[in-house]
């Protein structure tokens, strides 16, 4: 019975020190979006937007077919992404060339309106990375999708096409 006391005693001392498990800042809400070619560039990937328990949103951007020290910068677009000229809801950082990723929390939109998980997927927009920020980079876009209500609208098969986005 001593035996028996001693070993339920070192149970509950490793219980104890076992650490409290991992508390996330997400909710566990998450929607991904393929992001498919938009140039002659072999770049395809993917963007996932995970609600945050703050009330953000947290933005995840995976590419394939980027290498080097450049970084290209990705727009979240209003509208279609066959839209020309469509408005930019919101910058979120570039993806850095070499990794393929980039990552952005946010709250809100570039004109200061809120923006939470919830009306981000019923949202009519799009995602496009951007060769470059300036000049004839800027027009070329390495890869785009659909997000959102844009995505649920989208035809069923082929291929969307990519337009240009507006120039500001």
């Amino acid at each position: 019975m001593k035996g028996f006391g001693l070993l339920l005693s070192g149970v509950l001392i490793l219980a104890a020190c076992q650490p409290p498990e991992a508390v996330t800042e997400f909710t566990g809400n998450a929607a991904t979006y393929d992001l498919q070619s938009g140039s002659t560039y072999p770049v395809t990937g993917t963007i996932t937007f995970k609600e945050r328990r703050d009330g953000g949103v947290t933005a995840e951007v995976q590419l394939a077919g980027t290498d080097g020290n450049a970084t290209h910068p990705v727009h979240l677009h209003l509208g279609d992404i066959s839209t020309p000229d469509a408005d930019i809801a919101l910058l979120l950082n570039p993806v850095a060339a070499k990794t393929g990723k980039s990552l952005t929390t946010f709250s809100m939109l570039a004109d200061e309106s809120a923006i939470t998980y919830a009306r981000l997927t019923e949202l009519s927009a799009c995602v496009k990375i951007h060769l470059g920020d300036v000049g004839a980079d800027r027009d070329i876009i390495l890869a785009g999708g659909n997000i959102g209500m844009s995505f649920t609208k989208a035809k069923p098969s082929g291929r969307t096409g990519i337009s240009v986005c507006k120039s500001e």
